[in-house]
Formats: C-alpha cells, sequence, structure tokens
C-alpha cells in the first residue's frame, strides 16, 4: 500500500514539475510575442506583467523533474545502459554483476544524497528550520538567494537530496526485486499506447531493448 502510494505520488510529482513548467514557458512566449504588437491597451497592459522571473523558475522545474525523473526511470527500467557484454555472460555470472551495478547505483546515488543534505542543511535550511521552531540563530549562515524569484537557495538545492535518496531506495528496491525473483523492471520501447496487444504488435522490438533477466 505504501509503495503504491509513493508511485503514484512520484508519477503525479513529475507530471505536476512537466505540466507548470510548459504553461509557464507558453505564457512567458505568448507575452513576449504579443507585447511586440501595436495593440492599443493590450501591448500596454502587457508591457506592465513582469514575466523576468519565468526562465528562472522553469529551470528549477526542470532539475526537479530531472531528479525525480531519474528515480522514476530506475523503478520502470526506462533508463538507457549498454549490456552487450553482460547479456553475453553465463546465467549466474550475469546475475552477479546486475546486482552488483544495482547496488553500485544506490552506494552512489547514497553517497549524493547524503552530501546533498549536508550542503543544503549548510547552505541556509538550518537558519530557516531554527527559525521556523523559534531556535536561536545567533552564528548561523541564512543562505544566499536567487536572483529573480529570490527564492532561498536551499529549497532549488533540496532537489539534490530529495530525488538522490528516491533513486537510492529506487536501485535497493529493484536489487532485492532481481534477488528475489530473477526480472528486472523492462520498459517496452516500441508500445504504442492507446494501441491493443495485437495491432501493436508490429511496433514492439523482440527483446524491448532491455534484458528481461532470464
Amino acid at each position: 500500500m505504501l509503495g503504491k502510494l509513493l508511485d503514484r505520488l512520484e508519477e503525479w510529482l513529475i507530471t505536476l514539475l512537466i505540466g507548470a513548467a510548459t504553461l509557464i514557458i507558453f505564457a512567458a512566449v505568448v507575452h513576449r510575442y504579443l507585447s511586440g504588437m501595436s495593440i492599443p491597451g493590450l501591448q500596454d497592459w502587457l508591457l506592465q506583467l513582469n514575466f523576468g522571473w519565468a526562465q528562472e523558475l522553469c529551470i528549477i522545474l526542470f532539475v526537479w523533474m530531472a531528479k525525480f525523473g531519474a528515480a522514476y526511470g530506475v523503478r520502470t527500467g526506462i533508463h538507457v545502459g549498454v549490456d552487450v557484454l553482460i547479456n553475453r555472460l553465463s546465467e549466474g555470472v550475469r546475475r552477479h554483476f546486475i546486482l552488483f551495478g544495482l547496488l553500485s547505483g544506490a552506494l552512489f546515488t547514497g553517497i549524493v544524497g547524503t552530501l546533498g543534505a549536508r550542503f543544503v542543511w549548510e547552505n541556509g535550511a538550518h537558519y530557516a528550520f531554527f527559525t521556523a521552531f523559534g531556535a536561536g540563530t545567533e552564528g548561523l549562515f541564512e543562505g544566499p538567494t536567487t536572483p529573480d524569484l529570490e527564492w532561498p537557495t536551499w529549497i532549488v538545492y533540496s532537489a539534490i537530496p530529495l530525488g538522490s535518496s528516491l533513486m537510492c531506495f529506487r536501485f535497493l528496491q529493484v536489487a532485492w526485486s532481481y534477488f528475489r525473483t530473477g526480472e528486472l523492471p523492462h520498459h517496452d520501447h516500441g508500445h504504442v499506447e492507446g494501441l491493443e496487444e495485437e495491432s501493436d504488435a508490429i511496433y514492439r522490438m523482440d527483446d524491448n531493448l532491455h534484458p528481461k533477466g532470464r
């Protein structure tokens, strides 16, 4: 139950980030285009609107989307990998190499998440939390803010520890599942959404471009 809730939360967060970035970019482009047209009243009103923050916010949204999208990619098996040599090994050796790769990914992302959390904490998060709970902040670093939005940068950089920690959890989740079942998550790159199994067979690759774990 908890796992499914986390899966849905992950998917909804990525969808929200993509949707928000798309709408903001669209609004900024339309604003820039219409502001250059000599339309009485409308042009004056548009020139009063400030969209200078749009680019910075979209960059932040895409960074967060990339970090959580990477975790989603581990869970669903859509990451691109070079496995020509691995697939030529015997089943037992191949199994050990795959587990080693998954655990190495967990170790790496765990280290990045830990170091990222320490950086965020020292970059102003400790000041914000101490202030929120009424604790003393003497000698603490308040932290910088972003140029346009003037948001605390620790909020922006929180994507690193949060996304990396989730990615570490996904690596461990996939490794445990593979250890128990011998199956890796795989994504059918040739599948066309909305088509029946029989009708989309001509679009699908035989090996789905991903090892099946057998």
